[in-house]
């Protein structure tokens, strides 16, 4: 199972981003996807998740702030980041798991995609 984000970028403290996630390939059922972050100097953590029953799950530090969103069947999930702060800035990986075709339980992670927040 193959997991590719997109969108990211620079933005100044204030503004808006979106990024997004789609996991591909030999897919039964995805039980969850989740966005973490990786700050310069702290720990992975986790953003936001959603699980298939459409439970939403957010860190502290972005509540009220991010909005997780899913579009099935296509394994798909968008994250939209509004009010963002410098200490939002970070690599942003797509976490994917659920069972493959075969029955096997999958866990997988994009390659990441940056997002910076500064003035």
């Amino acid at each position: 199972v193959q997991v590719v984000e997109s969108g990211g970028g620079s933005v100044q403290p204030g503004g808006s981003l979106s990024v997004s996630c789609e996991a591909s390939g030999s897919i039964a059922s995805i039980v969850l996807m989740a966005w973490y972050r990786q700050a310069p100097g702290k720990q992975h953590e986790l953003v936001a998740s959603v699980n298939k029953g459409g439970r939403q799950d957010y860190g502290d530090s972005v509540k009220d702030r991010f909005t997780i969103s899913t579009v099935n069947p296509d394994n798909t999930v968008y994250l939209q980041m509004n009010s963002l702060k410098p200490e939002d800035t970070g690599v942003y990986y797509c976490n994917a798991r659920g069972h493959d075709g075969t029955g096997k339980t999958f866990d997988s992670w994009g390659q990441g995609t940056q997002v910076i927040v500064s003035s």
